[in-house]
């Protein structure tokens, strides 16, 4: 069987205001390329299909067209599973007469659990869950309440999903895996997770390559670069088109897998996509900047520029609208920043709110405000309302 692996396309998406619409559909138009001239036998969708749970009316219009060019104009099978930014309830809306056209897409756990049968191969689609999930499932599935308890994380729970997919594997087919988590090499490896959050509510923390092992192959969404794929048959796509700074900054280049279940994977199997408008990061002095033999070399009014200006003295240019003057030069700058000696004190001294979980931000907040940590019971409480958050429900 063959297939074509992308992930993450965010439909909807925004960078500092600006939309990415035109971005994505210029990617989409190059991965519709791709799975014609390889004559793929399906399209796989790992995952955070739109970028939040409510998507916005334009959002929604872009992927319906995105689909049903796929799907019904060119009758390619889709393989999709909600991914932790999806509405899982509102993408699984109209499920079951999709299928008929087969498109296949997984919202819900439960789901999970009948594979989708070809020829040769099972798919597996395991939409993106958390261990509250996992818990109502059991649940109902007639587990012991003590041993429902005792699902307290992603980790636990994921062994017993697995599990229970090994027991309906068909030992004369090939068994692939499309699921949306953070998987690493191995418990001692941490990945970055790149334009996701650092949060581990929800479970978004890392899953390991070895609980993965009795498939012959795991299509992964969730990080947004294929440099982050723990090992040659479990691998991420990543994201079609950059989605911020650090991704900008990353030297693997965006794309799809070409997966064929009956060869052994390989480096060759990546097919690159290029984008319309690309994200140029430039760290540089104002004098740099401003020095026409410096911007000459730049792709100045094609692509986007993410700037930061380095020791900078804003005392010096008080009356200086800096963004316009960049603008003027540059065309459009997404992001400006400033790398200044004040600065430079500052993060020395202070944590970078970015890197902490949504819990530890909430927890040194209340911290500040009370000189004390929150209570277990107050951890659990601050846990189920971003799990609530994270569902959009």
């Amino acid at each position: 069987m063959k297939l074509l692996h992308t992930a993450d396309w965010h439909i909807g998406r925004t960078l500092n205001g600006y939309s990415l619409l035109d971005e994505q559909k210029y990617a989409f138009t190059q991965i519709l390329k791709i799975a014609q001239d390889e004559q793929v036998d399906g399209i796989v969708v790992a995952g955070d299909i739109y970028d939040r749970a409510i998507p916005g009316t334009d959002a929604i219009t872009t992927l319906n067209e995105m689909f049903k060019e796929l799907n019904i104009d060119h009758r390619f099978p889709i393989y999709a599973v909600s991914g932790n930014h999806d509405g899982a309830k509102r993408l699984n809306y109209g499920r079951d007469w999709m299928e008929f056209n087969n498109f296949h897409i997984n919202t819900l756990l439960e789901e999970a659990f009948h594979p989708i049968e070809t020829d040769d191969t099972q798919l597996f689609l395991l939409p993106f869950f958390d261990p509250m999930d996992a818990r109502v499932y059991y649940q109902k599935q007639g587990m012991d309440e003590e041993d429902v308890k005792a699902i307290k994380n992603i980790g636990e729970a994921m062994n017993l999903v697995i599990a229970d997919m090994v027991k309906l594997f068909d030992n004369d087919k090939k068994h692939v895996l499309i699921t949306h988590f953070a998987v690493s090499k191995s418990a001692d490896d941490k990945i970055d997770l790149t334009s996701e959050t650092t949060s581990k509510v929800g479970g978004l923390e890392t899953l390991t390559a070895k609980q993965f092992d009795q498939f012959d192959y795991v299509m992964l969404g969730h990080i947004h670069t294929k440099a982050a794929s723990p090992s040659d048959n479990i691998r991420y796509s990543g994201s079609p088109v950059k989605f911020n700074v650090k991704e900008a900054k990353i030297k693997a280049n965006k794309g799809v897998y070409i997966v064929d279940t009956n060869k052994k994977p390989d480096k060759a199997d990546f097919r690159e996509i290029l984008p319309q408008t690309d994200l140029i990061v430039l760290k540089e002095t104002w004098e740099t900047l401003l020095d026409p033999e410096f911007y000459s070399q730049q792709p100045v009014r094609k692509d986007w520029f993410a700037i930061t200006i380095k020791d900078f003295d804003r005392t010096k240019h008080v009356h200086t609208n800096v963004r316009a003057q960049l603008q003027d030069i540059y065309g459009t700058v997404v992001e400006l920043d400033y790398d200044n000696i004040e600065r430079e004190v500052t993060e020395n001294n202070l944590e970078n709110i970015n890197q902490l979980s949504n819990e530890e931000t909430v927890d040194k907040f209340f911290q500040s405000i009370t000189g004390n940590q929150l209570s277990t019971e107050q951890k659990t409480i601050v846990d189920d309302i971003f799990l609530e958050l994270e569902r959009g429900e």
